[in-house]
């Protein structure tokens, strides 16, 4: 679809050079519809298009006004007009039928929400291609062109994200090297995946220094690493069932029966839930929750300082912590463990246990909302080498 609208475009600009007295700015008013039969006449006789080219140009501005067409008759033959109102009653019948659009229909809501609520990425950078070149001059500007993207589930405020630069001597290289940068710098907020942006967007840093390289030094050969420092959330919401008489013989027809629920694939984060164990001991219930770092970065507490997780050492109390809230709508929470609200994670992996009342004496099926609060860091690295300039 997209690739004939941009072929009706193409012959709209066409139809300009042959009508320059000419000028379509917008398709509201009749006398911008009758140019666009004016196009069709000029695509059916000067262009070799497709019926799905003709059908774009009317989509983009159809009319009512089929009165116009007969404006063509001046120039055209009888059994031109005729085809010509043939196609255009055809065009005209066919956009009046009811086509629903992408992502109107539930199946297609439904498939677009899977795609957001899943997937182990977070923040990703990627240096666009030859920046910085892996061999320079001395005398040439050290320029890195970053892309950023939010692959995650969770939107990136300015005070969320920042990417450093590290592994380089600041005497030989400075300038915007050095220092924080924001990775929602000129957008505002770097959008995660949604249900009308499935791959979540990006935003472009551009770091440039001069170089300074000492006398005598005839080439330098630093290991550029550029790392990633986010605040990131995960949303899981498992749907459970839960039974207080799961254990008592009953003659009622139950609708579901407790069962563990294994949790491939992610949450929309590089943190997520992989299992959550199911078992009731009377009318409660208890989860097991497993927590895992399911990416290849770093995770650190919601806490941690990450402005400065470039430059400072990171305290061993903020390594591998995340914060954690469990809540259920069908049931009231007794307690959860670990009881600071927070689990830290052994070899990527963690385990929270939370148990429930639950009401009535009905099995019963709920979602059982997980929300872990944590930060991340990932990096990427490029070798350069520099070369003192021949005198």
């Amino acid at each position: 679809m997209i690739t004939n609208i941009g072929r009706a475009f193409q012959v709209s600009h066409a139809f300009s050079i042959h009508f320059p007295e000419i000028r379509i700015d917008h398709c509201t008013s009749a006398a911008a519809n009758a140019i666009l039969l004016e196009m069709l006449y000029f695509v059916f006789c000067h262009e070799s298009v497709g019926i799905e080219v003709i059908y774009n140009i009317f989509r983009l501005c159809l009319t009512k006004n089929l009165i116009y067409i007969l404006q063509l008759s001046n120039r055209m033959k009888k059994s031109e007009v005729k085809l010509l109102l043939v196609i255009f009653i055809t065009l005209f019948l066919i956009s009046c039928s009811p086509k629903p659009a992408a992502g109107d229909t539930p199946l297609d809501t439904a498939a677009a929400l899977q795609q957001v609520k899943t997937g182990t990425q977070g923040v990703e950078l990627q240096l666009i291609q030859d920046s910085p070149p892996t061999i320079l001059y001395d005398q040439s500007d050290l320029i890195a062109l970053v892309e950023v993207k939010n692959r995650g589930s969770h939107d990136l405020r300015a005070q969320d994200c920042f990417v450093h630069v590290t592994g380089f001597d600041r005497n030989i290289i400075s300038g915007s090297f050095f220092g924080p940068r924001s990775c929602a710098e000129g957008v505002g907020v770097l959008e995660g995946k949604n249900l009308y942006n499935t791959e979540g967007s990006s935003s472009i840093l551009e770091f440039e220094s001069s170089i300074n390289l000492p006398l005598g030094v005839p080439d330098y050969s630093p290991t550029l690493n550029f790392l990633s420092c986010y605040h990131y959330h995960t949303i899981a919401n498992p749907a459970v069932c839960v039974d207080p008489l799961f254990y008592q013989v009953s003659a009622e027809q139950k609708t579901c029966r407790p069962t563990d629920v294994p949790m491939g694939g992610g949450q929309g984060g590089p943190v997520g839930v992989t299992y959550v164990g199911v078992d009731m001991v009377g009318n409660r219930a208890i989860f097991e929750i497993n927590v895992r770092n399911l990416g290849t970065g770093r995770v650190l507490s919601p806490f941690a300082n990450i402005q400065n997780c470039g430059q400072a050492s990171i305290e061993y109390q903020d390594l591998d912590r995340v914060q954690y809230n469990v809540e259920m709508t069908g049931g009231g929470k007794v307690n959860c463990k670990p009881q600071d609200g927070f689990v830290r994670l052994s070899n990527g992996q963690g385990k929270i246990i939370c148990t429930f009342d639950i009401p009535g004496s009905s099995a019963f099926e709920t979602p059982l909302l997980i929300d872990l609060d944590y930060s991340y860091v990932n990096s990427i690295q490029r070798s350069v080498r520099i070369i003192k300039t021949p005198q």
